[in-house]
């Protein structure tokens, strides 16, 4: 019976840690510092400039100034999605 527990508990352990990873935030952009006001950074890498909003809640380690090169990470997520109209049916005939 103990040794029973003892391998149910080490199977709850190893799903624990299976499912508890953090979330996936691997997108990076690196580049140089054209325009960085407190709240908003533009970052030029070649002939791509993307820009980047942030807020106090944003770790930035060392001084954000134009000309600094920097390491952006990121993480891509939707703040609202809207679905207008039905979906097309398939197989569905088309009118000529």
């Amino acid at each position: 019976m103990k040794r029973a527990l003892i391998v149910i508990g080490v199977i709850l352990i190893v799903a624990a840690f299976a499912f508890a990873r953090p979330p996936k935030s691997d997108y990076q952009w690196t580049g140089t510092v054209l325009e960085a006001d407190g709240d908003h950074l533009v970052v030029e890498k070649g002939k791509e400039k993307w820009d980047f909003a942030y807020d106090k809640g944003t770790q930035v380690t060392g001084e954000l100034k134009v000309g600094a090169k920097v390491t952006v990470k990121y993480m891509m997520k939707a703040t609202s999605i809207e679905a207008k109209g039905e979906p097309a049916k398939k197989g569905a005939p088309t009118k000529k």
